[in-house]
């Protein structure tokens, strides 16, 4: 009896080490993501429903025209300020040739316009003293009473009419003449300046022939052709700033009461997995769930209801210098975590990222150069 006893105690020996064991390995895992959760998880929100988002400027055809040649294509990396596009720029540099000779035409008008003024004050003199001799002639004669002849005195007043009707109407066109310089000079003159804006207008056409990238970037979606015939808004090709690019994690509505603008956000891309790790900080949170703003929004009011979780997206900004290091793509999935431990402060609000494109003038710096030289050529006496 005693031998059957003893494998019976040892199996129950080995059982309860065993749960021993058991239970130290399930405690030391309860403590062990209770020291996880004490010391680190409560202080960090993540999702992997994030993705990366940024701007895509959309290169288009500001005038008609002609495809003359592409500089760009898709996947290039391009400069701000390059050149993308060009169209054909016969029609719009003859418009020029014919705005800045229509501009040079106005100018001689108006200097014409001038001297007829001077002339016409000469006029003026003359007929002026004219009308005061045939008055004094016309008052002699009166005077002179029964010593000269009716007729006589009948064909001085007639002249004295026609000196004062002479002397009006050369009046009335120096008035005319006057009105249309009066307190103007040829820079200034309404003429020439309606003019000189024919002229910019057909020069702004002209540099819009040459369509440049209005910010630094990749081409992506390039659509037009060459010799295709494009017109005003036609979409041309896009580029997409990859140095400016933010991320859309899309938390749920339980996780965002502790989110504040400004805590830091470690972001991980699939692209590059866990050996790259992006840092940035929450910037916005935004104005709404996303099925709010889809294009048939959920009518909750009506039939049967079952409650879902939304989802609000949150805006990250991430390192310039981490971008240019490892660069995103648009599109891209990645992992997103928010420091919280700092919710102090005001809840976030939605801030725009700033964008600034290539200075351009519309070719008017050009147009005042041709302006100044056409008016100094044509003003001269």
């Amino acid at each position: 009896m005693s031998d059957t006893a003893a494998p019976a105690q040892n199996g129950n020996g080995s059982r309860r080490r065993m749960l021993i064991i058991l239970g130290a390995v399930v405690a030391a895992g309860l403590l062990i993501y209770a020291l996880y959760w004490l010391l680190y998880a409560r202080f960090y929100v993540s999702t992997n429903d994030a993705y990366v988002a940024g701007n895509t400027v959309s290169i288009t055809a500001r005038e008609q025209g002609t495809v003359l040649a592409l500089h760009a294509d898709d996947t290039q990396a391009v400069r701000q300020g390059q050149v993308l596009v060009e169209l054909d720029p016969v029609k719009a540099k003859v418009a020029v040739d014919a705005a800045a000779a229509d501009l040079a035409r106005t100018v001689r008008g108006v200097r014409s316009a001038f001297s007829k003024v001077d002339q016409l004050r000469a006029q003026v003199v003359a007929a002026r003293t004219a009308y005061m001799q045939a008055a004094d002639d016309y008052k002699r004669r009166a005077a002179a009473g029964a010593s000269i002849s009716h007729e006589e005195l009948a064909h001085a007043r007639d002249a004295l009419a026609v000196a004062k009707a002479n002397l009006t109407a050369t009046q009335g066109t120096l008035d005319q003449a006057y009105a249309a310089v009066s307190g103007t000079a040829i820079e200034n003159n309404p003429d020439v300046m309606a003019a000189e804006a024919r002229l910019r207008q057909a020069m702004v056409v002209f540099s819009h022939m040459r369509l440049v990238a209005p910010v630094a970037g990749q081409v992506a979606q390039r659509t037009v052709q060459l010799g295709e015939q494009v017109a005003p808004g036609t979409p041309l090709m896009t580029v997409v700033p990859l140095d400016s690019l933010w991320v859309d994690a899309n938390f749920k509505e339980s996780e965002l009461s502790d989110i504040r603008v400004g805590q830091p956000v470690t972001v991980k891309a699939d692209l590059y997995g866990s050996s790259v790790t992006y840092h940035g900080h929450v910037v916005g949170l935004g104005a709404g769930t996303g099925s709010a703003f889809a294009l048939l929004p959920p009518q909750n009011a009506s039939g049967n209801w079952i409650k879902i979780v939304q989802r609000v997206p949150v805006r990250v900004a991430l390192d310039p210098a981490e971008l240019r290091q490892n660069p995103l793509r648009v599109g891209l999935s990645v992992d997103v975590s928010v420091d919280v431990s700092d919710h102090e402060g005001k809840a976030p609000v939605a801030g725009p990222a700033a964008m600034r494109t290539v200075a351009d003038d519309g070719g008017t710096a050009e147009a005042d150069r041709m302006i100044q030289t056409i008016v100094k050529e044509n003003s001269r006496t």
